[in-house]
């Protein structure tokens, strides 16, 4: 118990850094995001309050519309969040593959199996709505990754479903807030041991990351998952 009692002990200030980080970074996109918060609890707590002295129970829904505050407070504070580390990740290579680092469970994501000299890339997810390439960069340059992939899929598993899309904000693209939820409305044909076969096809298949030379020297920061730096 004792133990235990000094591991949350430990976890509270890792939490709240972790949070006051969050705000701080959230902040310089979104300046307003502070009084957003704050005024989302105050009308929340000030309606609740105001309904229970009408009805005659002022301690209660104080209370209960303290709780509701402080959750209504985190959802609004959680998606100005989002949306403020989306809109710093826009445009910066690899983006989508931090997406699809918390697309869920039930997806195996795979970050660049291809790319060329310009820095397009395509990732790759598989899930029960089969194989899906996302790519990223020049949409012209891309497509010819995303047919070379295609072609390669096909050739060693014709009859699995195979779904592309690139992110952007152009026509036709998917832009990158959305990646997470365009991946999870597509519709689910695969059963969970076909999605094994599948996985297991590919790592046989290797991909261009696996494939590589490992540069000698030290590598500037941290790459991608599943690589760490020397």
């Amino acid at each position: 118990m004792a133990r235990k009692s000094n591991a949350e002990t430990a976890a509270n200030p890792g939490r709240l850094k972790q949070i006051a980080l969050t705000y701080k970074m959230t902040r310089k996109a979104d300046p307003k995001v502070g009084l957003i918060v704050a005024g989302v609890g105050i009308v929340t707590f000030g309606v609740f309050l105001a309904i229970g002295f009408l009805i005659g129970h002022p301690v209660y829904l104080g209370i209960l519309g303290l709780l509701v505050a402080f959750l209504a407070m985190a959802i609004v504070f959680g998606r100005r969040a989002e949306r403020a580390a989306f809109g710093q990740m826009e445009g910066q290579p690899g983006a989508a593959a931090a997406v699809l680092d918390n697309v869920g469970r039930g997806w195996t994501t795979t970050p660049a199996v291809a790319m060329n000299r310009n820095q397009d890339i395509v990732h790759r997810a598989v899930g029960k709505a089969g194989v899906v390439l996302i790519a990223e960069g020049n949409p012209n340059r891309v497509k010819s990754l995303l047919a070379a992939e295609k072609k390669k899929l096909a050739r060693i598993m014709p009859d699995v479903p195979v779904h592309d899309f690139i992110v952007g904000t152009g026509e036709g693209e998917v832009p990158l807030k959305k990646v997470r939820t365009t991946l999870l409305k597509l519709p689910r044909v695969l059963p969970g041991d076909q999605i094994t076969i599948v996985n297991d096809k590919l790592r046989a298949m290797g991909d261009l990351m696996s494939n590589m030379p490992i540069p000698k020297g030290p590598v500037p920061g941290r790459g991608m998952r599943g690589q760490r730096p020397r």
